[in-house]
């Protein structure tokens, strides 16, 4: 008889447990040590021999965050989400090309220009709303690489594309069902930043992706507490270099913050399921607002991401944006009178966090400056948009 597979709600709390034994602990025992009892030979693959190698404090996280990606192997934690992209970039040998969207994270970009202007790579922007365009562009890095679909290395791949969807912060959705089989064929390398979305409400390894990063920092350990990094990956070869990438750098993550993250992954699907119904709600009440002269949501029926959104998301995240019918110092002062919304950095906490994102000088021109990005929290729904209606009320 086929074992039956169980759903995404189940597998946050049933994985990463220890074994069903009589007097065994529920939950995974955090491993305070710097290193372990050795035997005559090393083995640094197999045994855990010292805690820069091998931590079983992370081994269950990395067994949640696999199934959850429906990926066949455990996934790897790192000590931050930047941690588990320079493992990515790292990746990529002299004389190679980082195909980068025009508005994805800051830091993502930062450490590939970093890697140019070391002589590593060539770093391109691309235009992730321009499928087609994309495509152009995917094309003419391979050819010049001469990379093909027979020739690619994993261990070193000469063209790494990173995708990010829905973009930060200006929420572009990126066509995965088209992009990723594409690069396949053109034997390009692909990662995709899964953090806004979560495994529950889109699998981009499904999708045809080689590698799935999250900052788990964010949405996976859920209560802004800890700081951490996973990456998944189906191919050994990827996922061995971004293991020796981690022992090396010891960009390790610290058993308690391991112990945190997978706490908080056991309430992700009921955290995510109420932050995602806020979302939409405030979405749709926001559009509406005289104060409000854009939302970016791509649960928006009218939002230019709808369709490719529904079609390969289950549900549309719990980030949304508005763009103000105000100037910079309006929108400061919008967020300074907000009473429940917390002005802060980061997302996908419990609590509801509000930021206006070209305070960071990092942030390209082509970002509003009235533009707020929205992380929405479990709180009550009416009470986040009586707030922000107070706030917005003191734009002239």
């Amino acid at each position: 008889m086929t074992e039956q597979k169980l759903h995404p709600e189940t597998l946050v709390v049933s994985q990463g447990r220890p074994a069903h034994q009589h007097d065994a602990p529920v939950n995974t025992p955090i491993y305070m040590t710097s290193t372990f009892r050795g035997g005559k030979t090393v083995d640094t693959l197999n045994d855990k021999v010292y805690a820069r190698f091998h931590n079983p404090s992370w081994e269950d996280l990395e067994e949640v965050i696999a199934s959850l990606e429906d990926a066949e192997l455990p996934g790897l934690m790192f000590a931050s989400g930047m941690a588990a992209v320079a493992a990515v970039e790292d990746l990529v040998p002299v004389g190679s090309v980082i195909l980068l969207p025009r508005h994805t994270y800051m830091a993502s970009i930062s450490l590939a220009l970093k890697l140019q202007r070391r002589g590593i790579c060539e770093v391109i922007r691309y235009d992730l709303e321009n499928t087609e365009q994309t495509i152009e562009t995917m094309k003419a890095a391979a050819s010049a690489r001469g990379v093909t679909a027979e020739n690619v290395d994993y261990r070193a791949p000469k063209v790494l594309m990173w995708l990010e969807s829905p973009t930060n912060p200006m929420l572009e959705v990126a066509d995965l069902k088209v992009l990723l089989p594409e690069a396949k064929k053109l034997g390009i390398v692909t990662a995709v930043d899964n953090t806004f979305s979560t495994p529950l409400a889109q699998k981009p390894l499904t999708l045809g992706a080689d590698i799935v990063v999250h900052s788990a920092t964010k949405f996976i350990a859920g209560h802004s507490d800890v700081v951490l990094g996973l990456a998944i990956t189906n191919h050994p070869e990827l996922r061995a270099m971004m293991l020796e990438h981690r022992t090396l750098n010891g960009s390790i993550a610290g058993p308690f913050e391991a112990f945190l993250a997978l706490r908080g992954v056991r309430t992700l699907a009921l955290r995510v399921e109420r932050s995602m119904a806020n979302a939409q709600v405030l979405a749709e009440r926001l559009t509406k607002h005289p104060r409000v002269r854009e939302v970016r949501y791509p649960g928006l029926p009218n939002d230019p991401f709808h369709a490719v959104a529904t079609s390969q998301m289950n549900g549309f995240g719990a980030i949304l944006c508005v763009v103000l019918e105000a100037n910079a110092q309006e929108t400061d002062a919008v967020v300074e009178k907000l009473k429940i919304w917390t002005p802060a950095t980061s997302l996908g906490g419990v609590e509801s966090l509000i930021e206006r994102r070209r305070r960071h000088l990092s942030e390209p021109d082509s970002i509003p400056e009235s533009l707020l990005r929205l992380s929405v929290g479990i709180e009550n729904v009416d009470d986040l948009y009586n707030d922000l209606n107070q706030a917005l009320a003191s734009i002239v």
